[in-house]
């Protein structure tokens, strides 16, 4: 099977062969790794004065960088991300994406950003968008409608082209101790528009990852609710237990992640192996896992741990 033939099978929670499927949803240490600068750190402040021979040069750079870190780490999947400077999201996303297929045929699950949902706005915004919601939760509710809105429409545009698979819906919801948002205050204002957003994709034959950070135990039934194809990143700085949440809702949804970020970083090579071994343990079990870290291989993180974590999956990570 392909890795993107995989990556749906497990979505779908059913038995794969061979490795369990792998992803990072960013995977930052390119330059390390590969010797390319990562797509969302290029500067093409200049975009406008290249010929249009540069500027193919450019994407086809871009798609490189994405495909040679999937192959060199096995992953089944690639994370397309926006802003690039000259082009509107749409003409961006579309390019790279054409790109990466017309280089790997439909090798990779290809997927791109797509939440239309509040997160936990910033330490500026915080005290302002908490009076909002309850002196104008209409507003609110209002705005979150027409993000839902327009995500949809920019989807409906990249339909039936054969170019995305899916759509990562990346606001978090929570901290490390808590969900932001109450569950009353989830089921006003979070859970409608999920849901909407969702259902729409899943009309148009997209799958759906719902990503949030931190502690989603208090709201994981109303995020489960919403129908995702698959939750990620299942945070154990959250305290998110895997085998726990697998207990509870693995026959309703796919789990990705839940290797320790923090303990990569921080942990002797002894407490990253072990823990990477827990995931698979706790995750593999009965299909519907993808393996990945807690989060994303972000900058500052030696290399060397991350590829180590990559061993280890190669040496536990089949099924038998």
């Amino acid at each position: 099977m392909t890795g993107k033939e995989k990556f749906i099978k497990a979505l779908k929670r059913e038995p794969v062969s061979g490795h369990v499927p792998h992803f990072e949803l960013v995977f930052y240490l390119t330059m390390e790794s590969i010797g390319k600068v990562h797509p969302l750190h290029r500067d093409f402040g200049q975009w406008s004065q290249m010929s249009n021979a540069e500027k193919k040069l450019h994407l086809n750079d871009i798609a490189d960088c994405y495909i040679d870190i999937a192959k060199k780490y096995h992953h089944s999947a690639i994370f397309v991300h926006f802003g690039f400077p000259g082009l509107s999201d749409f003409d961006f996303v579309r390019s790279v994406l054409e790109t990466i297929r017309e280089k790997s045929g439909d090798e990779y699950f290809l997927l791109i950003h797509g939440d239309s949902t509040f997160s936990i706005p910033d330490g500026e915004n915080m005290i302002k968008f908490s009076v909002r919601m309850y002196d104008k939760p209409h507003l609110l509710i209002n705005e979150s409608k027409k993000y839902t809105n327009k995500q949809l429409k920019f989807a409906k545009k990249l339909q039936g082209t054969g170019l995305l698979d899916g759509f990562g819906l990346c606001s978090d919801y929570c901290f490390n101790t808590a969900p932001f948002f109450s569950n009353e205050m989830f089921d006003k204002f979070i859970v409608p528009p999920l849901t909407e957003l969702i259902a729409g994709y899943r009309e148009m034959g997209y799958y759906s990852i719902k990503h949030t950070d931190g502690n989603i135990m208090p709201i994981l039934d109303q995020i489960v609710g919403c129908k995702p194809d698959a939750l990620h990143s299942l945070d154990p700085q959250g305290g998110v237990d895997l085998a726990e949440v697998k207990r509870l809702v693995g026959d309703k949804v796919a789990l990705i992640g839940n290797v320790n970020c923090g303990l990569m970083q921080t942990g002797t090579d002894e407490e990253v192996v072990a823990d990477v071994k827990r995931s698979l343990k706790e995750g593999m079990p009965g299909g519907g896992y993808i393996f990945s870290t807690s989060n994303c291989v972000y900058t500052g993180l030696p290399l060397e741990r991350y590829e180590l974590v990559h061993k280890v999956w190669r040496k536990y990570g089949e099924y038998k």
